[in-house]
């Protein structure tokens, strides 16, 4: 999941309720300053992504340690599986089939739920971020008097087509939170890593913004 997926959509719904809202207000006879910002820009010169990426590469080598667990113990059993079959009786035979098709299932089961517990985590770790930046944001669009603040990262689908370059607070929300502007990678949005499914053994069938007030 991009790091700014869930931001961009309820800055999309904010905006949409605002405007009909702005309709009947006093606030829409006054002049509107329109000004926007680089949300990816604005969180990849922020202190705290770096530690977001570093959690994030920790959690999932996690996730993946415990993933290899599973899978070596697949593989162990299933090649004493392959080497014994032969001399193995009918009943024994059928219970070691029953217990590798369970151990594969359980690696699938956790490959799904590595990926979800993943999700997760990250959006755990960027909300102190997006609360952060969207406290400054408010800030600046109410000192500089913007009406309506929208994002323009190229990411997704942007919210905004074309502005002039002085609307373009990015920089002012940085300097706000005491960030020297300047280039920066992109944010990424750590480590989604899907091992691959196990083999099956052989004998074992596959089974916001805000607007002014």
């Amino acid at each position: 999941m991009n790091l700014v997926k869930i931001f961009r959509l309820t800055l999309a719904a904010v905006l949409l309720t605002a405007g009909t809202l702005a309709a009947t207000s006093a606030q829409a006879q006054a002049p509107l300053k329109i000004g926007y910002t680089d949300v990816q820009y604005v969180l990849a010169q922020m202190p705290e992504s770096k530690q977001i990426e570093s959690e994030l590469k920790t959690y999932n080598s996690q996730l993946e340690a415990q993933l290899k667990s599973k899978y070596a113990e697949y593989q162990t059993k299933g090649e004493a599986y392959q080497k014994a079959a032969g001399t193995m009786t009918e009943v024994v035979k059928a219970d070691k089939e029953k217990e590798l098709q369970g151990l594969q299932q359980s690696i699938q089961e956790f490959q799904q739920s590595a990926q979800q517990s993943l999700q997760q985590k990250q959006q755990t770790l960027l909300k102190p971020a997006l609360d952060k930046l969207q406290k400054n944001i408010d800030l600046v669009a109410d000192e500089n008097g913007f009406t309506y603040v929208f994002n323009s990262d190229g990411g997704g689908s942007p919210l905004l087509l074309h502005a002039p370059k002085e609307g373009d607070i990015s920089d002012l929300v940085l300097k706000k939170m005491g960030i020297t502007p300047g280039a920066a990678a992109p944010v990424k949005s750590g480590p989604t890593t899907t091992p691959a499914p196990a083999p099956v053994a052989p004998g074992v069938n596959k089974t916001k913004v805000k607007t002014k007030k």
